[in-house]
């Protein structure tokens, strides 16, 4: 089961009395808290709503028969306790997973208990949870897109499909990245977003965008491309401009033929290598190197 099975059972209310979530990202993993918490009125949260973390048990002086009792007491206001537990499962003792095993067999009719793993899963623990409701949070990239139009729609805005191919393309995909431009978008106070929108409010009110730099390449203005590039690199970084960069040609339609194809396919290559050069850092200026190899092309 992926995220948008998590998010499945959340709308259905976590309709079950046990849970192990993991995944790879700790976004994920705070995401996961927050729409957990979301299910508990706030005036309910004090008594109904609990979270522990394994990494400070000796620190709190905590065990896991102190959690079971928090979870097994009866809830206040006739809601379901739910009770959530953070940390790396690969830590538990074999006498705790025990307990575990004992609380599945018989679960509070009134409590949902929630696991929360960072990393990945080993096979053994997979193999003893396999019966229970588990669940990986972790998402591919395919399914990012519709992640961003869920997360913006609940802020009451629409995403158009240009404007999330060009946030994931300047941003990439790193969900936290995303999700604060996201927060930064909620700011406009506007109902629909386009790229237009995007262009602006992610580059901080710049004085020119990355369609300004692509046009000048396109009219092989030298001088118009680095004055463009001097601006940009101060409030964005070369990845997300290579990112854009590789947005704005991927929406060039080859409608030139074999000709149009192959600049593209040069296009798409330099880029590549480019961002290679800036994660391995083999090359002095990666992104001049770049616009002096566009501007050629």
């Amino acid at each position: 089961m992926s995220f948008q099975g998590f998010i499945d059972q959340i709308e259905k209310g976590l309709p079950f009395p046990f849970y192990l979530l993991y995944a790879s990202d700790p976004f994920l993993l705070r995401e996961a808290i927050g729409r957990i918490k979301g299910l508990v009125p706030e005036e309910e949260r004090d008594f109904n709503f609990h979270t522990f973390d394994l990494a400070l048990f000796k620190e709190e002086d905590l065990d896991f028969d102190r959690i079971l009792e928090v979870v097994y007491t009866v809830s206040f206001f006739g809601s379901r306790r739910i009770t959530v537990l953070t940390g790396n499962l690969q830590k538990i003792s074999k006498k705790d997973l025990h307990k575990i095993d004992e609380y599945i067999s018989n679960p509070a009719p009134d409590s949902v208990f929630i696991l929360l793993h960072e990393g990945t899963l080993k096979k053994d623990l997979r193999e003893r949870f396999r019966r229970s409701h588990l669940i990986s949070l972790d998402m591919r990239e395919g399914e990012i897109p519709s992640w961003i139009k869920q997360r913006a729609a609940m802020r009451g805005i629409e995403v158009s499909r240009d404007a999330v191919e060009y946030l994931i393309g300047v941003t990439g995909p790193d969900l936290g990245l995303l999700s604060a431009e996201i927060e930064k978008v909620s700011l406009l106070g506007q109902k629909r977003i386009d790229v237009d929108d995007l262009s602006d409010i992610i580059g901080g009110g710049r004085l020119y965008g990355t369609f300004d730099l692509v046009d000048a390449l396109k009219e092989r203005d030298v001088e118009q491309v680095f004055k463009i590039y001097k601006t940009l690199r101060e409030i964005a970084d070369d990845y997300g401009l290579i990112g854009a960069l590789n947005w704005h040609y991927g929406r060039r339609m080859p409608s030139g033929g074999r000709k149009n194809i192959s600049y593209l396919y040069r296009v798409f290559d330099l880029l590549h290598n480019a961002d290679k050069d800036i994660k391995s850092s083999g090359r002095t200026f990666p992104m001049e190197y770049l616009l002096v190899k566009l501007l050629r092309l």
